[in-house]
């Protein structure tokens, strides 16, 4: 059985992903730079994103760094505005708390983090929470999910982190961690190949923490 779980969060806890692409291609528009998906998912997956794109392009470094700004801005535009719920988090963590104790790992800016979560209750399930600036190597390097044991003070053999994305899969799998990974169409196509439990939603989780027979469990197509 898992005593412990660290999740996730964008895209797991709230549908944030879209959006944050959304905010990059926004901003990469307003320079004339069409920032492509599937180029964009691929450089997720290694730690980078955007400005990849915008740098091949001979976007100047001054310019970039005025249109972060831009893309943060978007953003939190479309957090303030559109809907990023996913249905059955908050039934499917008070189940869990009544069997593990829980944690957030995000790559989220604190400031994002806090905006999302003015108004929900996710919070009131977790121990703790890292956003980026608690740890200083980002995933897919496995520091984050490090600082998450530590601060449990668990083992990895007795914890499970809750992904979404292939970058987050190889920060679990590089700190020795069980990762279940959640269906979610927008990172559909990255490679899980590493993952422990493939599921479909979040409810499968507690068949997962109770679980004795440690044999890996799937249920989506290979």
């Amino acid at each position: 059985m898992k005593k412990y779980i660290l999740f996730d969060h964008d895209g797991v806890l709230v549908d944030t992903e879209p959006w944050y692409f959304q905010a990059g291609r926004r901003a990469l528009a307003d320079i004339g730079v069409t920032l492509d998906k599937d180029r964009y998912l691929q450089d997720m997956s290694q730690g980078m994103g955007t400005w990849v794109q915008a740098r091949e392009a001979g976007i100047d470094e001054r310019v970039i760094s005025r249109q972060r700004e831009a893309r943060d801005a978007y953003y939190q535009e479309y957090l303030r505005t559109e809907a990023i719920e996913i249905d059955g988090v908050l039934e499917v963590l008070a189940e869990l708390s009544q069997y593990v104790r829980m944690a957030i790992v995000t790559t989220a800016k604190r400031v994002d983090f806090e905006l999302i979560h003015e108004h929900r209750q996710i919070r009131s399930f977790m121990d703790f929470v890292l956003v980026r600036e608690d740890y200083e190597r980002s995933k897919p390097h496995p520091e984050p999910y490090l600082t998450g044991l530590k601060r449990f003070g668990a083992t990895g053999e007795e914890t499970l982190v809750v992904e979404d994305s292939s970058r987050g899969l190889a920060s679990a799998v590089a700190a020795g961690i069980d990762c279940a990974v959640v269906r979610n169409g927008f990172t559909a196509t990255q490679d899980f190949s590493k993952a422990t439990y493939r599921i479909d939603i979040l409810g499968e989780l507690k068949d997962i923490v109770l679980r004795y027979d440690e044999r890996p469990y799937t249920n989506l197509a290979q």
